[in-house]
């Protein structure tokens, strides 16, 4: 005897993508790639301003040493150690960035031109410069890249304390060193503080 089983077809599921499923992920693509871009172009401009930046700090940090020279080598008195406004003889206002004068301390009334590696007075009045090594390498030779700061310009203000009664504190100052320097990529100028306190005693 002959035994036959009939096996119906079932009808299966389309398997696949449609037009609409693809243009959908196509999009969420799209828009996840223009986000990256837009990180990266940042990181790029960010890159682009690090040299700038990293001067800004480093001319802070040299103004607020010499405040602290000033103050620990006794060469000054407490009194001097203030704006020339208030009797000191740290100069009020923004002003260029010149070199130390004779008394050996930046941001004073007896700031002097800067001079470049080979030793020529640095372009743009003596204002600080940055001698870079030219093609050879070698810094203070005469093919060396010049690159003047005077994009840059320095505020130091010294300012009293008081209290929370309002009482002078006379042997506590505050010292704000603000750094404003131009960036070709930016059209507004950028400013870095460096803000510290500076006591009497050291």
């Amino acid at each position: 005897m002959k035994i036959s089983t009939r096996f119906a077809r079932v009808p299966h599921p389309q398997h696949g993508v449609t037009l609409i499923e693809v243009l959908i992920s196509m999009v969420i693509l799209a828009v996840g790639s223009l986000g990256l871009l837009g990180v990266f172009g940042l990181a790029l401009s960010s890159n682009q301003t690090s040299q700038e930046d990293q001067i800004a700090r480093q001319l802070a940090s040299e103004a607020m040493e010499s405040v602290y020279t000033a103050r620990n080598t006794s060469q000054l008195s407490w009194t001097q150690i203030q704006n020339i406004s208030n009797g000191g003889i740290f100069t009020d206002g923004v002003t260029n960035i010149m070199c130390a004068g004779p008394d050996g301390l930046e941001g004073t009334a007896d700031d002097t031109s800067c001079y470049t590696a080979m030793g020529a007075v640095c372009p743009n009045g003596g204002i600080r410069c940055l001698s870079e090594p030219g093609a050879d390498g070698i810094v203070g030779t005469a093919d060396d890249q010049i690159v003047s700061l005077s994009n840059f310009t320095r505020q130091i203000q010294i300012a009293a304390l008081s209290d929370s009664g309002g009482n002078l504190i006379p042997t506590l100052r505050e010292v704000t060193i603000t750094i404003q320097y131009s960036v070709p990529s930016y059209s507004a100028k950028k400013t870095y503080i460096l803000n510290e306190y500076v006591s009497e005693y050291h």
